[in-house]
């Protein structure tokens, strides 16, 4: 069994290209117009995809924070009331698609909550993510699945018991699997980018992606080295807008960069097979003083 997946027009899984993912999520900050220029740029930079975080913030919100308060760029208010804040409503979201398509890259969301699904199914995304915070929700595993669109999940904060009970959860026709660390931004002995490795054993048949969290480029080019069919990074203008997951993103020219990184990476890795390339004969024609015969 080959080890790809089919996203919108693209193979994404062993021998194709990674699948490069830019995660606006809520960098956006419930602005519209940021938004906009974030995949632009995004798209700009080499982006196979852009992606946002769709919440119904009434369920997922745990009660005892919903009246919790906090400073925002809206003023003093609950955090249940910031959640509303970050949120694009229909109209908006029908802004994205129409901006997303008119650059040509691809556009989908993490889903917090089975209404947010239902919420999406108005639209012709390419797949749904499942954050890892969603690993152990089955039932909305389940619940993404009957779409019949690919699914992304990730497990950052899960044990490998966990990542198996949740692919149990969701099955494995049309997955893809990314390895993460919940910690934003991430310490780099938390990295454990062997875990990609690891779970391309796990799941011989499954492409195996890279959600990083890291400050900096080289991680995400090593994990694709490493087997992650598909890199996301969390994705800014500018990592001092006001907001929790700045801190950890790449802003446009850096995610410029590491698309080239990574496309380096792929053009490096060869097929593993050794042979004298055209290009070294000359070399070994005025370097080498003893020749063997073959």
């Amino acid at each position: 069994m080959t080890r790809e997946i089919k996203l919108g027009n693209k193979l994404v899984g062993d021998n194709h290209p990674a699948y490069v993912i830019a995660e606006i999520g809520i960098n956006h900050n419930g602005d519209l117009e940021l938004a906009k220029q974030m995949i632009t740029a995004a798209a700009h930079a080499g982006a196979d995809a852009v992606k946002f975080q769709k919440r119904t913030p009434e369920v997922c919100t745990p009660p005892d924070q919903q009246k919790q308060m906090r400073e925002t760029p809206w003023g003093y208010i609950t955090y249940l009331d910031y959640r509303y804040k970050v949120e694009f409503n229909l109209e908006q979201y029908q802004e994205i698609d129409r901006h997303c398509k008119s650059l040509g890259v691809d556009w989908f969301v993490s889903v917090w909550d089975e209404q947010s699904v239902d919420f999406m199914e108005k639209f012709n995304t390419p797949a749904y993510k499942l954050p890892s915070a969603s690993l152990t929700d089955h039932n909305l595993l389940k619940h993404v699945r009957k779409t019949g669109k690919p699914v992304i999940i990730s497990t950052g904060m899960s044990t490998m018991s966990q990542i198996h009970k949740g692919v149990e959860a969701v099955g494995l026709d049309n997955l893809i699997i990314m390895h993460a660390t919940s910690a934003y931004p991430c310490d780099p002995e938390e990295l454990n980018l062997r875990m990609i490795t690891t779970l391309r054993k796990e799941f011989p048949n499954t492409p195996i992606g890279y959600s990083g969290h890291e400050v900096g480029l080289v991680p995400s080019a090593v994990a694709v080295a490493l087997g992650a069919s598909s890199v996301e990074r969390h994705f800014t203008l500018d990592r001092a807008m006001w907001g929790s997951d700045q801190a950890a993103s790449v802003e446009p020219g850096g995610f410029e960069k590491l698309v080239k990184y990574i496309r380096v990476v792929e053009q490096g890795m060869g097929d593993g097979v050794k042979k004298v390339y055209d290009s070294e004969l000359s070399s070994m024609k005025k370097l080498r003083r003893v020749t063997d015969a073959e």
